[in-house]
């Protein structure tokens, strides 16, 4: 069986706000734009997919932030630092996403998950030592 990867892109606003987009199953939770890897398919250009496919964005990557292996699943996470091109504005463009909005970091909506606050941090995180991450069962911040 294949190994899983999914990738997703942090997305600043001029404020520093980051994008997020609340999805339309599951907890109906708040997470960056992103998604499954697809055959023949790179780390990267699955982030710049999801984005397009998530909240109508043409990004370009700018830099990895983070790898996370997560072994129940077997499957690698990546986070990258997406820059939009055109200075365009999100909006949901899939039936998965119900909005989509940029957030300071000190006031993310709920529910969320740890999984996502970490990646958001440690992409903001200029200072960063270390890109590999082995992550647990999420933890949900309820509302």
């Amino acid at each position: 069986m294949p190994k899983l990867i999914g990738a997703a892109a942090v997305i600043l606003d001029s404020e520093g706000k980051v994008l997020l987009v609340k999805h339309s199953y599951g907890k109906n939770n708040w997470d960056l734009p992103g998604g499954k890897g697809e055959d023949s398919e790179s780390a990267e250009e699955t982030a710049i997919r999801e984005v397009f496919e998530e909240v109508g964005l043409e990004v370009i990557i700018q830099e990895l932030t983070g790898v996370y292996y997560e072994p129940n699943y077997d499957m690698h996470h990546f986070a990258f630092i997406a820059k939009i091109i055109n200075n365009q504005l999100p909006q949901p463009s899939s039936p998965e996403i119900l909005e989509c909005k940029f957030y300071s970091r000190d006031e993310l909506p709920k529910p969320i998950s740890d999984f996502t606050c970490k990646r958001i941090n440690d992409a903001l995180n200029q200072d960063r030592k270390q890109l590999f991450h082995t992550v647990g069962p999420r933890q949900w911040f309820e509302a």
